[in-house]
């Protein structure tokens, strides 16, 4: 794990000297963040390279996930549905379920710390065990168009939180709390966004028997519907009627997302027949990851809803040219013509494949653009700070313009 001072010639003395007078002042608060995976998506992934960044600072933290099975998850996995705006009523029984199983939670966990940091939907409930302590809930979902019911539901809890924390401006509904907006952000010494020898990446590509004989088309993601992979596949078949090239879809399942399965199945049935097609379910191995993001001509994230996209910073930290979906936080990170492209449908995207790998000098150009982009607004460096700056904000109210 890289130390705090490992990032000063990437981001400059000064910012690391903020980070460590920051820390300072919370000398004496015991922090407590909350989630429902250890591992699989961003959320387990920041919190894997901040809290120990946060100890070596002197700044006293430690990490819980909640426990639930897999009706649970089922359940939590609507909510995330939901609240992306996708349609269908969640019953009665299954809020039971999600409360049910929020009452397990309070009897055996420790909420004593003095702020305690909640992320996303599945420990909201938790706050029913707040007495003097602070509570902050971070949703890491767009929450722009939230099905009705759910965000009422979750509204109840949420009004008991001392703030809350969004990745976008757009993402936010009216709330009766104090709102913070704070991006996710990439840890650039991170296995996953190191740089790589090429013999390294070259044994990747061996391990997945992937060539590099043509031009490499990448979406790297958990199995989702949101994610639209299936999508990827079709705006592909488009390309390769013109532009002799192989896609790589690359991902692996979290342990909250019971979906991922099925999402699988239906993307390797779809790509049955369809040459220069790798479906890779990877374990989490960031190393591979990073080496087929850099071993890639295009990196693809087709989101039909998505809360930030971290595979999108990942691609432009490593200079890479990036088409999107114009959605959710992408558009934080991809500024269209500059630093990427964006696209709006499957045809769109193909369309946008075709020009990158038709003109490589532009593409280089984007992912050069997109790496600066990354340096200045979305790494981790930024990410502790602003973190740090809300804890304190806490305690000092008055002196807070809220965003």
């Amino acid at each position: 794990m890289p130390k705090i001072d490992d990032y000063i010639p990437i981001v400059g003395q000064s910012v690391i000297d903020d980070l460590r007078l920051l820390a300072d002042h919370l000398k004496g608060k015991r922090i407590q963040h909350i989630n429902s995976t250890a591992v699989g998506g961003g959320v387990a992934e920041i919190l894997n390279r901040m809290v120990p960044l946060l100890k070596e600072l002197g700044v006293n933290t430690h990490w819980d996930v909640i426990k639930g099975g897999e009706k649970f998850y089922d359940v939590t996995k609507k909510f995330h549905n939901a609240l992306h705006g996708k349609e269908g009523d969640v019953s009665n029984e299954e809020l039971a379920t999600f409360l049910e199983n929020g009452e397990r939670n309070l009897k055996e966990m420790d909420l004593s710390a003095d702020i305690v940091f909640v992320h996303d939907p599945q420990p909201i409930t938790l706050v029913k065990k707040k007495k003097e302590n602070k509570w902050i809930w971070r949703c890491h979902v767009d929450v722009s168009r939230p099905n009705p019911k759910v965000w009422e539901f979750l509204g109840k809890f949420i009004a008991q939180y001392d703030a809350s924390v969004f990745s976008a401006p757009g993402f936010s509904p009216q709330l009766s709390i104090p709102q913070f907006l704070i991006a996710p952000s990439i840890d650039p010494l991170s296995d996953k966004n190191k740089e790589l020898p090429p013999e390294t990446i070259e044994a990747v590509l061996r391990k997945y028997n992937i060539v590099k004989d043509k031009p490499i088309v990448t979406q790297i993601s958990r199995f989702d519907y949101l994610k639209d992979p299936v999508g990827v596949i079709e705006a592909f078949k488009q390309v390769r009627k013109y532009i002799d090239c192989q896609l790589i879809l690359a991902g692996g399942t979290a342990s909250d997302d019971p979906e991922g399965q099925k999402v699988l199945d239906e993307v390797m049935e779809k790509a049955k027949g369809v040459p220069d097609v790798h479906v890779l379910l990877m374990p989490h191995n960031d190393i591979e990851v990073n080496a087929l993001q850099c071993a890639s001509d295009v990196i693809v994230q087709k989101s039909i809803k998505e809360g930030f996209g971290l595979t999108i910073s990942e691609a432009l930290w490593k200079s890479k040219p990036v088409v999107a979906g114009n959605v959710g936080g992408i558009p934080l990170q991809v500024t269209h013509k500059y630093s990427g492209l964006l696209c709006h449908s499957v045809d769109g995207c193909a369309f946008a494949i075709k020009q990158l790998l038709n003109s490589p000098a532009y593409a280089k150009k984007l992912g050069e653009n997109g790496r600066e982009h990354v340096r200045n607004n979305f790494l981790l460096t930024r990410h502790l700070k602003e973190y740090m700056l809300l804890f304190l904000s806490l305690y000092h109210k008055e002196d807070v313009v809220y965003l």
